[in-house]
This record gives structure tokens, C-alpha cells and sequence, in this order.
């Protein structure tokens, strides 16, 4: 009996290895996800943890998670509760920075399941050579989440192609190193993305359970994907550009027919698509005035804000 203990130890993964999970209204499907995932942790690694980070659910998931998590083993399961709605990305770094594992994973969405294989085969490419390693259910993804991707790997000079994905794993170096240069970055893709270190995405068959996100979650996705375009493309410069160009273009045919209309008339008439012309050069300066207020409002808050997370309460489950 002592043989095939010391055995099943010794097969087991030495490297200490953390999970972070988001969780906001999910508590129909947490304790499913928790149990598959805390099986797999404790069959492959010695010892593991478990950060379940709760973005202030406002349904039963932390009863949920508690009941749900298994006993008796070597996973510790960790729930921090977040004082009030912080959204994925500040609520994530909140998870990694308690992460003590030599490997961290990031499950972004637990709605897609916690498939074994899946994971050992994101573990295994990790290992292999990669300090970010990405999993991306095929077909994935809202048509505002494709066209966003569509649009940061158009207009970015980013070799990291962007896709949905639905969690990730990174190596301790990957945290050290994103930490040290770039903490004031709230998107954590662009911080993979701008590291320098070798990543890699794993492809596979998975859908998403349950429905949509609610309001808040859903507003603050659309500011931070437009945030993130302003900062790390060039689409703000571009459409300004375009802008430009076009109200150039729109004054040139206006100085044109203006003069051609007092050559062949004598009479100051056309009044109407005079002040129709100052209306649109006018909407367009507003456009370009609104694009530079919406970087400068970026920036203000990068330079300003420095802990973006606050806690209401950390609990050791097991």
C-alpha cells in the first residue's frame, strides 16, 4: 500500500502550479468546473492552488464554490471577494499577484468548461518551450468580440494574433517580467503581447454554457475594447486621418463651387448649402476633438491610478 502511495507521488508533477479563476454570476456553473478542475490539479501535481476571485456576484456562486470544494487533499482553495465591480482584468490581477505557483493558469471564463485534456495539452506546450500559452475554443465568440480582434490585428504592428480565448497558462519569468514593465497596462493580452516572450495557442472544440453577460459586465467590455484600440493601434490616428482628408477634400469642392457660382451669378443666393457645408466641416473637428479627448482621458488615468483592485475579504477554504 505504501509503494503504490510513494509511486502515484512520484509520477505526479513537481513544479508547484496556480489556477485563477474569474467568477461573476456563476453560480450554477462553478461547482461543476470546480470539482473537474480540482480533480486535475490534485492527480497532476504534488501540490497546487486554487484562486477563485469573485467580482461581486450578485447570485449564490461563493456558496456555490464553498460547498463544492472537495476535501482531504493536496489543493488549497483560495476565494477573494472584491469589494465592489472591478471587471476581468483588475479583478485577475488581483488573483495572479496572490499566485505563489511556478505556473499560473487564467481561466478567463468558466462558462466553457474545464476539459482534462485540453489543460494538460496547454500545460505540456507551456513546458515545452512557451512562456504564454493561450487556449481558443474553435467558432468562438460574440460578433463584437470578432470584429474588436479583427480590428487590433489589423492596426496593431503586434505579432501576437488575438483571438477569443478561454483561458491561458503563464510561466513565473512571464509574470515577473509583465509585472516589472508594465503595470499600469489594464489589458492583459497587450502586456502578453508586448513581453517579448515566446506564446502559443492551442486550438479546440469547446461552446460556452449559459447566457449573456449582464449590463455592467457588458459596459465595461465596451470601454475597455475601445480603450485598448486607442492605445495599442493606430485606429484613432487612421480614422482622424481619414476624417481629414475627407473635410479637406469637402472644403476644396466648397472654395471651387463657391467660385464658380459668383463668376456665372450675380446674385448671393445659396444660403442653405452654405451653412450645410459649416455644419458637417464642424461635426467632423467635433470627431477629431473627441478622439483626442478620449486619449487624453487614458492617459490621465494611467498616470493616475496605481492599485487597481481592493479587497473586502480573503478566505482560505481548504
Amino acid at each position: 500500500m505504501r509503494y503504490s502511495i510513494m509511486s502515484e507521488s512520484e509520477n505526479k508533477e513537481k513544479k508547484f502550479v496556480s489556477a485563477v479563476l474569474y467568477l461573476h454570476n456563476d453560480g450554477r456553473y462553478i461547482g461543476e468546473f470546480i470539482k473537474k478542475l480540482h480533480d486535475f490539479m490534485s492527480s497532476t501535481f504534488e501540490n497546487s492552488e486554487i484562486i477563485c476571485v469573485d467580482d461581486l456576484s450578485g447570485d449564490d456562486t461563493c456558496d456555490a464554490l464553498k460547498a463544492a470544494v472537495p476535501s482531504g487533499s493536496n489543493v488549497t482553495v483560495t476565494l477573494i471577494r472584491l469589494s465592489c465591480f472591478h471587471g476581468l482584468e483588475a479583478a485577475m490581477d488581483a488573483g495572479t499577484d496572490l499566485a505563489i505557483g511556478d505556473y499560473v493558469f487564467e481561466f478567463d471564463d468558466i462558462r466553457y468548461g474545464a476539459d482534462p485534456d485540453t489543460i494538460r495539452k496547454v500545460y505540456d506546450t507551456c513546458l515545452g518551450g512557451c512562456d504564454i500559452v493561450s487556449a481558443a475554443p474553435k467558432g468562438a465568440g460574440s460578433f463584437g468580440a470578432r470584429l474588436f480582434y479583427r480590428l487590433f490585428n489589423r492596426f496593431s504592428n503586434s505579432r501576437y494574433n488575438m483571438v477569443t480565448e478561454s483561458f491561458r497558462i503563464i510561466s513565473r519569468r512571464a509574470v515577473n517580467r509583465i509585472k516589472g514593465s508594465s503595470n499600469s497596462v489594464a489589458y492583459r493580452k497587450a502586456r502578453y503581447a508586448e513581453s517579448g516572450l515566446k506564446t502559443d495557442t492551442v486550438t479546440y472544440e469547446c461552446r460556452r454554457s449559459g447566457g449573456g453577460r449582464d449590463s455592467a459586465e457588458k459596459r465595461y467590455r465596451m470601454d475597455l475594447g475601445i480603450e485598448v484600440l486607442l492605445l495599442f493601434t493606430d485606429v484613432g490616428y487612421k480614422v482622424s486621418l481619414w476624417l481629414s482628408v475627407f473635410f479637406l477634400l469637402l472644403t476644396l469642392f466648397g472654395g471651387v463651387y463657391s467660385i464658380i457660382a459668383y463668376i456665372i451669378s450675380d446674385t448671393a443666393d445659396g444660403w442653405p448649402s452654405t451653412i450645410l457645408f459649416m455644419s458637417v466641416v464642424f461635426f467632423g473637428v467635433f470627431i477629431i476633438l473627441t478622439i483626442i479627448v478620449k486619449y487624453l482621458q487614458i492617459l490621465v488615468n494611467l498616470s493616475i491610478r496605481r492599485k487597481h483592485y481592493s479587497f473586502e475579504s480573503v478566505e482560505k477554504l481548504r
